[in-house]
This record gives C-alpha cells, structure tokens and sequence, in this order.
C-alpha cells in the first residue's frame, strides 16, 4: 500500500498538470480499490488526495507566474482552467494572493512539497482487531447531517445525542435484535476523501436483522453482508478513539491483505463516563 501511495504520488507530478488523473484505473492496476486508496491517502496525508493535487500544481503554477510567466491564460490553461478567473480563485485559495501578484512582486507563495510515505510500525495503539463477517442488517435510529471534524469532541453530534430524550435511548436499546449489539454511534454518506468540514450523516441508534420491521419514526442505513474488522481500545475519550482511527491507517491496514469497502464505521460503545471510553471501531473490509 505505501508504494502504491507513492507511486500515486509520483503521478501528479510526472503527468500533464492539465489532465486529471485517473485514481480508479491506477488502483485497479496496483489490486486495489479508488475507495481505499483516497480513504489511505486522506488519513496518511491529513487531507484528500483532491487537496494535494491542487495545492501541489498551485505550487508549480507559482513558480511559473513567479519566474515571469509572460501569459496569465498560458498558465491557466496548462494547469486544467478554462479561464484566467477560474484559476484565480484556486490560485487564491491556495496561495492567498492573485496570479497577477505573484507573476508582479514574486509572492509571497505558500509551498505544497511533494509528499512521501513511509511505513513506521510504532505500535502507539495496542490494537486487539477481529475479522467478523455480518449478514445483511439495518441500522436504525436518530439521523442528523453534521459536519466531519478530526480533532476533539464533534459538538453537533454532542447537540443531536443530547436532544434524544433518556426514554427513547431505551426504546432504541430494546429495538436492536442483531450484532453489534447495544446503541451504536454510526457514520455514513461521506466521500472517501472529504475534507474536514464535509457533511456526513451521523445515525445514534442499533442493528436489526434486515427482517425486522423499521418504526415509521426512525431513519435507516441499509447494510450488505460482508466482512467488519473490529478494533477494540480503551482510555481517554475521544482521543483514543480518535487515535485508533488514524493507526489503522498507519499500521494495520499496511501490513494486513484488507482494504476498506465502502460502508458506514461504527462505533460500538462498552463502558462511558464522559472523558473515558472503552469502545469497538466497526470498519467495512474486503480481502486484497
């Protein structure tokens, strides 16, 4: 997996800055799929693959504009834009300065360098993982859109959690008649590389074997059969959780033949108490 990210990122620079690259066929020719290669880079990377390609052409374009670029179009155009404002608005997103700016004073010019992976095996995270496959199922419970936040507590989830009233957590509870058991955090509709702030749907409810009926009330996710690995940890919340999340990134899925397939993760809650946890990490997986 590390060579292939590389390999990837050999491509946004080696190729025509102006064409857009195929990540579905380049997994597909490294036996992997663009699901779990955007959802690796974006975890390794700490932002999307889609990022780093635009800041990293950005980057060139500002070298370009910097040197004395005699054609703010030429620029543009060689870099995938159609026009001279669409590429003033990445460039300015980017750089915080327009290209007739930088091609005039020389910048200043915010830098992306070219990223290389390398596979560390610290063994931060003490990781109990178990392969569990799981029949077709439904997730049902109390949905709400939120945005996707990487560090600390999610405060719209805390908002969407705490507007359940205490006797419709035990109504849910008594709902679930399928594993994994117990009330279950679930994240869904998220883009494999989004950024943060993306929307995701956040569901706070349990499984049901796909026969069971769905109350009216209730919002669904639809699960496939198929395989979960399940990563089991304990300490500070949400750290741990949180640090887990990244170390399958980092040590478990590169050195395991298991990729992510699209789904929903689901955290599994065994013991809160507000700033600890003991939880499982529920990640839809496939044999590479």
């Amino acid at each position: 997996m590390i060579g292939t990210l590389n390999a990837l990122i050999d491509l946004v620079d080696a190729g025509d800055p102006g064409q857009e690259i195929d990540v579905a066929s380049f997994s597909h020719e490294h036996g992997s799929t663009e699901y779990h290669l955007r959802r690796m880079f974006s975890a390794l990377a700490g932002m999307p693959f889609s990022e780093y390609v635009r800041r990293r052409r950005m980057t060139l374009a500002g070298a370009e504009l910097a040197a004395g670029a005699a054609s703010l179009l030429d620029v543009a155009v060689r870099h995938g834009y159609g026009s001279v404002e669409a590429f003033g608005r990445a460039f300015r997103a980017v750089h915080g300065i327009s290209p007739a700016d930088a091609r005039r004073d020389g910048g200043p010019l915010r830098t992306q360098p070219t990223l290389r992976f390398r596979l560390s095996v610290e063994g931060r995270i003490p990781m109990d993982v178990t392969i569990t496959p799981l029949p077709e199922l439904v997730l049902a419970g109390h949905a709400a859109e939120v945005p996707l936040i990487h560090e600390g507590v999610n405060p719209h989830i805390q908002a969407h959690i705490a507007a359940i009233p205490s006797e419709e957590h035990a109504r849910l509870k008594g709902l679930g008649d399928a594993q994994p058991s117990g009330i279950l955090a679930v994240t869904a509709d998220i883009e494999p590389d989004a950024p943060e702030g993306a929307l995701l749907t956040y569901l706070h409810g349990v499984a049901l074997q796909s026969t069971t009926p769905v109350p009216d009330d209730l919002d669904s996710v639809h699960l496939e059969a198929g395989s979960w690995a399940v990563f089991a940890a304990r300490g500070p919340f949400p750290e741990t959780l949180q640090d887990l999340w990244a170390a399958t990134a980092t040590e478990w899925f590169p050195s395991n033949p298991w990729r992510l397939r699209p789904g929903p993760s689901i955290v599994r809650y065994l013991e809160f108490s507000g700033d600890s946890a003991s939880c499982e990490l529920w990640l839809p997986v496939e044999h590479g």
